[in-house]
């Protein structure tokens, strides 16, 4: 009887192992499924202040008309002219700040020098940090900014211009604030953290706070991404 009941009970031990194993390879297939499911087959635009994203098929007369970033003129820290032929051809990661900040800027430059480290070799990808203070952060006082933070010239281009230009370009253009609904003036202070992912066709295609880490991770991701486009 004792051994009945020992059989029994092993029986049932496999028994529940086998539906156990089952359904946790049943699950594991799901979430697979799911996961190729989300995948898209490429990053979304955006041409707004609320970053709705947009789904345009690249190479379509949709996407030919779609908001581009006009050219510009500004100076690097080099004092060389950048303008969009600079960015020919290029994918680039873009943003604002100013030398003497105090505050959010330091790890801004922290993830734009992980965005610089991580794409150093690939002449496809540049970065561009237009300066918000353009009366004071002059071409040498770039330059110097430039030094102390291991910017590689020509990979990394820290802007100085005017500074109607620059604003302009920040709000109108790139939608780098997010005050929904609030008019801004040129004396009102352009300070953003957000970081955008630029195409070679001058578009928007992605928008990601530059002090979090994990939205780091996903603009290197998205780059990789965006470098596999047609």
């Amino acid at each position: 009887m004792k051994l009945l009941l020992e059989i029994k009970g092993v029986l049932i031990f496999s028994l529940i192992c086998v539906i156990y194993i089952s359904c946790k390879n049943e699950v594991k297939k799901e979430n697979t499924q799911v996961v190729e499911t989300s995948r898209t087959d490429h990053l979304p635009y955006y041409n707004e202040e609320s970053f709705t994203p947009k789904w345009v098929t690249p190479g379509t007369s949709e996407e030919q008309s779609f908001h581009k970033i006009p050219d510009f003129k500004l100076l690097n820290q080099l004092g060389d002219t950048i303008t969009q032929n600079t960015f020919e051809d290029k994918i680039y990661v873009t943003n604002f700040f100013f030398t003497v900040c105090p505050g959010i800027c330091p790890q801004m430059a922290d993830n734009m020098f992980k965005l610089q480290e991580e794409f150093k070799t690939d002449p496809e990808i540049l970065l561009l940090s237009h300066s918000v203070m353009p009366t004071t952060d002059s071409v040498p006082v770039l330059k110097e900014y430039a030094k102390n933070n291991d910017v590689i010239a020509n990979k990394w281009h820290l802007v100085t211009g005017d500074k109607i230009e620059i604003y302009s370009l920040g709000r109108d253009q790139y939608f780098v604030e997010n005050d929904l609904g609030e008019p801004k003036e040129l004396d009102d202070f352009l300070h953003t953290e957000n970081f955008l992912l630029i195409d070679k066709n001058k578009h928007i295609r992605g928008i990601y706070n530059g002090l979090n880490r994990a939205s780091i991770a996903q603009l290197i991701t998205d780059i990789k991404t965006l470098k596999t486009e047609e």
